[in-house]
């Protein structure tokens, strides 16, 4: 029979195992993004970068570029002008399921009526990730705003179709990371910490 002490040890192991896991899962961002980038003509910013983790898992690396510096969701969401999410994959990632979570985490943030509006745009967002079974570890994904043409997704630095929505959807797909029920806390802050190594 295996003895009371014996079983508090192995709930203190696992406890400690979990610990370390939670630590490896908060380490700085493997992968680099250059301080700036081109855009529509615009040169922006790199506002800041972080990973993004899922339980205990590092799913990607993303870098969030502005062209002028935000602190807060608040001021990014009301921040006119072209923007750029970059991400590159940190392990294995079913297309179709990085689309369900982000279009999850638009609805998450977003009320029902406003995302219906925006059928066609987050129907497309499936689409383009459905289209892409896999992505490997060091896979990178994009999705570029600039006002008045839409978003442009791209995948390992293709252009995925036409872009995509207007000023009003790009706000909805950034709502996934900065809206009131963020995907992640911990990497909207890192996105809004001024792109500090």
């Amino acid at each position: 029979m295996t003895q009371p002490w014996t079983a508090r040890g192995r709930i203190a192991m696992a406890a400690a195992g979990l610990a370390l896991c939670l630590q490896a899962g908060a380490a700085p961002t493997v992968n680099k993004f250059e301080p700036t980038a081109q855009l529509g003509g615009s040169a922006l910013l790199l506002n800041g970068k972080g990973t993004r983790v899922r339980l205990v898992f590092k799913a990607y690396d993303m870098g969030l570029y502005t062209a002028k510096r935000a602190s807060t969701p608040a001021e990014l969401l009301a921040l006119p002008g072209p923007k750029r999410l970059q991400f590159t994959a940190l392990r294995e990632l079913q297309g179709t399921e990085l689309g369900r979570l982000f279009l999850r985490g638009m609805g998450d943030n977003t009320p029902s009526a406003q995302m219906t509006r925006h059928t066609l745009s987050t129907t497309r967002l499936i689409e383009i990730f459905s289209g892409k079974p896999k992505l490997m570890p060091g896979d990178t994904f994009a999705m570029d705003f600039i006002p008045g043409k839409g978003t442009q997704f791209y995948i390992s630095g293709q252009a995925q179709g036409e872009p995509v929505g207007d000023d009003e959807f790009f706000t909805l797909v950034l709502k996934i990371w900065f809206g009131d029920s963020p995907a992640d806390k911990q990497l909207r802050d890192a996105l809004l910490d001024g792109g500090k190594e």
